[in-house]
């Protein structure tokens, strides 16, 4: 069974940082994409950041500059590193793994977990 299990939220005042982690099973993980979602109250879920297998990146313009993703595959584990937090990055944050085939795409999700940006 594929697991994704999400760590690293919690509360944060405006001006902070979090670092978030999830830690991926049942899966080859070097052979899967890995991205960052959220979704806050009343928005609709957003794609925040991507790794790809190849460890290229892309981000959301909205946190470019702010948030970096990374990928340990020898840990199976993605972090999301987000600095400079606003209160607009309130969100529960989803971690997703993504495997493409020709005729099928896959996706795995996380739990969530939880980031408040509030003083």
């Amino acid at each position: 069974q594929v697991q994704l299990v999400e760590s690293g939220g919690g509360l944060v005042p405006p001006g902070g940082s979090l670092r978030l982690s999830c830690a991926a099973s049942g899966l080859i993980f070097s052979s899967h994409g890995m991205s960052w979602y959220r979704q806050a109250p009343g928005k609709e879920r957003e794609l925040v950041a991507r790794i790809t297998t190849g460890s290229n990146t892309n981000y959301a313009d909205s946190v470019k500059g702010r948030f970096t993703i990374s990928r340990d595959n020898a840990k199976n584990t993605v972090y999301l590193q987000m600095n400079s937090l606003k209160p607009e990055d309130t969100a529960v944050y989803y971690c997703n793994a993504y495997f493409d085939l020709s005729y099928r795409t896959y996706n795995y999700w996380g739990q969530g977990t939880q980031v408040t940006v509030s003083s």
